[in-house]
């Protein structure tokens, strides 16, 4: 198993208490970052007594202002890694996950703001994810709803999706979702949680794994 750095924790947690509410559990961690529970308490203790979290037993872990300044910075270098990739090099935006996941760790402040500024100070990365400025501070605020929750006959159009898995952006390209796609929910199927979607006059049967990683809004026409 590949080793997770501090800064990969914590920028996990950051993530997933933006989105789960002020503090999340050890089990919610560990799905996310594919650990063990017992590795999860681990490193739990160790940032809690180092300032970064607040961690209690069974209560869960809470991002602190030390431990959310690294969170968001690290973050920040990861997003604007991928847009460079994707505009400047002409990655596909599934293949650059891993490689903003490697260059994040070791690229300084001055580079980051360089780029940033090259890129013109851009709002989100390529996934539809907003990037937060060097004070921390996000220039668009999300408004999306993930598509599971999106209503039957209603048209939307795809905000952002969730991109650490290959596997999923190379099937969302197949089908031709990218962002700002037009997309018509036909049917939910409650026996597996999938959707039926319309794409370019194409349906397609859409698993529970793939509707929880897809934002969308409500198209205007």
């Amino acid at each position: 198993m590949a080793t997770i750095s501090k800064e990969n924790y914590l920028k996990a947690i950051y993530l997933l208490t933006r989105e789960n509410g002020n503090r999340i559990s050890t089990s919610v961690l560990a799905n996310d970052l594919c650990v063990t529970n017992a590795a999860i308490s681990d490193m739990a203790n160790k940032l809690s007594k180092q300032g970064f979290v607040e961690y209690k037993k069974y209560k869960g872990i809470k991002i602190l202002s030390k431990g959310k300044k690294i969170a968001v910075d690290i973050l920040r270098k990861h997003r604007i890694w991928e847009l460079f990739l994707v505009e400047t090099l002409g990655y596909d935006w599934g293949d650059v996950h891993l490689e903003a996941e490697k260059l994040e760790h070791c690229t300084t402040n001055n580079l980051i703001d360089r780029i940033d500024e090259y890129l013109n100070f851009p709002a989100a990365d390529p996934h539809g994810a907003p990037i937060p400025n060097k004070e921390g501070n996000y220039r668009i605020q999300t408004d999306d709803t993930i598509m599971s929750e999106c209503e039957i006959g209603k048209n939307y159009t795809v905000t952002r999706v969730n991109d650490r898995n290959s596997d999923l952006m190379n099937y969302l390209s197949q089908i031709k979702i990218s962002l700002n796609k037009e997309i018509k929910i036909i049917d939910k199927l409650n026996f597996d949680n999938s959707i039926i979607v319309e794409i370019d006059g194409i349906n397609h049967s859409l698993s529970e794994i793939l509707v929880n990683n897809i934002y969308l809004k409500e198209s205007k026409k």
